[in-house]
């Protein structure tokens, strides 16, 4: 029976891997999420500690290759392997980015925008569509930050969203820090891109931090302390949600394991005020029968 866990988790990095394999975080994340590129093609130690550690902890799956905003053909060789992986997991979902990072081929290594626009949002919903087939599991797609527009847009973003999800049928993998980005970058009210979205399709959040490159802009770098900003938009949207399976991202200056359990534990206390929220306001609709 696939495990689908909710409260807060951790994505997994090599930097730290050693010392959760060795316990340092049990009982103090809910689980792990993990990119399956970075295990489907390896040998040695790495896939054995996977391993090691999925005896005690639940594992997530977020793909970082399938650059569903391309117009390359799937490849048949990375979902066969990643149907595989993700079976011997036992993932209860996948994610990728609503993104391309590639194109004949070639690997771009970067999570590029695609256009806004009803023909782009079918044709990404048709391989969203395909690649859940290949996979036999749900697939949840991210939104991204993106820093130009790419082409003339015939939506918001939001919008566009909405329609892939809908389109695909499939879920939301909610970065807050990337809405928060993007607003921040762009002009917009976040909380208003929230509120335009279909929350019922959130199956999993993302926070991270980011950081300042220059006055007017900020990058998703994955390299500080989530913000305060970022927080209040992560409760904002469990109130609304309830709960879901929350991570936090670090993938540039990483801090030694303990300090990064001290930020789970943050964000957990984030959570379970947000969740308390939610209960207050369900449990006399409930009552109620509405």
């Amino acid at each position: 029976m696939k495990v689908t866990p909710t409260g807060v988790g951790l994505g997994l990095r090599a930097a730290f891997i050693e010392k959760v394999e060795r316990g340092d975080a049990d009982g103090r994340i809910a689980f792990l999420e993990i990119a399956p590129e970075n295990y489907m093609h390896r040998g040695g130690k790495a896939p054995q500690r996977l391993a090691r550690i999925a005896e005690r902890i639940p594992l997530l799956s977020h793909g970082l290759m399938m650059s569903l905003g391309s117009t390359d053909p799937l490849d048949r060789d990375y979902f066969a392997n990643l149907r595989e992986f993700l079976a011997r997991i036992d993932a209860p979902w996948h994610s990728d980015h609503l993104c391309w990072s590639g194109l004949d081929g070639a690997l771009l290594h970067d999570l590029l925008p695609v256009p806004f626009t009803t023909a782009s949002a079918t044709r990404i919903a048709s391989r969203v569509r395909e690649a859940q087939d290949r996979l036999g599991v749900t697939m949840a797609v991210e939104n991204v930050s993106w820093y130009l527009q790419l082409g003339q847009p015939q939506k918001d973003e939001p919008d566009f969203v909405t329609e892939v999800l809908e389109r695909a049928d499939c879920r939301l993998m909610l970065d807050v820090n990337n809405v928060f980005v993007n607003s921040v970058n762009h002009g917009f009210d976040p909380y208003a891109w929230l509120a335009k979205v279909p929350l019922d399709r959130v199956i999993q959040l993302h926070v991270a931090g980011h950081d300042r490159w220059e006055e007017d802009l900020i990058v998703d770098t994955h390299g500080n302390d989530v913000r305060d900003e970022v927080y209040d938009m992560l409760a904002w949207v469990l109130e609304r949600t309830g709960p879901k399976p929350v991570v936090l991202e670090r993938d540039s200056d990483i801090p030694p394991l303990p300090r990064l359990l001290d930020e789970v534990a943050r964000i957990d206390e984030v959570y379970q005020a947000a969740l308390a929220r939610w209960n207050a306001r369900e449990t006399p609709r409930a009552r109620h029968g509405s």
